[in-house]
């Protein structure tokens, strides 16, 4: 029980720290379905591999179409006035193009559930070290470069390294797992107040977790949705029993604030 815990308690640890990031600068950016039209995006790729290739190139290809839709909404953010619209129908072209061609596979059902929230207690623990060190890396990106750009080029680093790191989590933990560790956490934190909010996301996110994978492995749940489930609940608790440290300030003068 703990060495099948253990892995999955371990990925889900490697996921959350660069995630609690990049969701505190999605939600302040006011753009908070963009890792849905990212991952979904991903996984789009990924159905191009094993429907034309076998499986092959799987990562290559998820990262090309992160990549491409990345840079597409590096370009939405200050060109299109309703980012939310457009961010919604690259979520919905992602989806219908994964059903397109998974329709066309014998085990298409199975495939893109796995895409959409993977069962990630039996992750391999070479892959989950090969992901730490590439968020990592990321990391150290951001952290050096972040506060040297401006602008359009700020945008084009930020969802860069954002499709990057999607990619990777899409392929381990599927579209809805990463959505809900990337917003539940950050927004949680951000209720709490502006103070510390990376390392409180990350404490958040490690404790809802644990209780998920206990009940998961307990009750022999989907561990993904499992995860999804509680993240969500957990969050819509907080606007019970938290009050909002930072006021009633919408998400879009966050959002203009964000990219200045």
């Amino acid at each position: 029980m703990m060495d099948v815990l253990g892995t999955a308690f371990l990925l889900s640890v490697v996921l959350l720290g660069i995630h609690s990031y990049f969701g505190i600068e999605i939600i302040k950016r006011g753009i908070i379905f963009t890792d849905l039209a990212i991952g979904q995006m991903a996984a789009l790729g990924a159905a191009i591999s094993l429907m034309f290739f076998e499986g092959q190139y799987l990562y290559l290809i998820s990262l090309s179409f992160a990549l491409f839709a990345g840079f597409l909404n590096s370009i939405a953010i200050r060109n299109v006035k309703h980012v939310e619209a457009f961010i919604g129908l690259m979520y919905a072209f992602g989806v219908s193009g994964v059903f397109i061609l998974l329709s066309k596979s014998a085990h298409g059902t199975e495939e893109f559930q796995k895409l959409l929230a993977a069962d990630i207690l039996f992750t391999p623990l070479g892959e989950i070290l090969k992901t730490a060190a590439l968020y990592s890396l990321l990391g150290f990106v951001l952290f050096f470069l972040s506060k040297k750009v401006t602008g359009r080029l700020k945008d084009v680093l930020f969802f860069t390294t954002f499709a990057v790191t999607v990619t990777s989590s899409v392929k381990l933990a599927g579209v809805f797992v990463i959505f809900a560790l990337l917003i539940a956490p950050a927004f949680i934190a951000l209720r709490m107040g502006n103070k510390r909010v990376i390392i409180k996301s990350w404490i958040i996110g490690i404790i809802i977790n644990i209780v998920a994978l206990g009940v998961s492995y307990r009750h022999d749940f989907p561990t993904g949705y499992t995860i999804v489930f509680f993240h969500a609940l957990a969050a819509m608790l907080s606007t019970l029993f938290i009050k909002d440290k930072n006021g009633t300030q919408s998400k879009i003068e966050h959002g203009k604030k964000a990219i200045g």
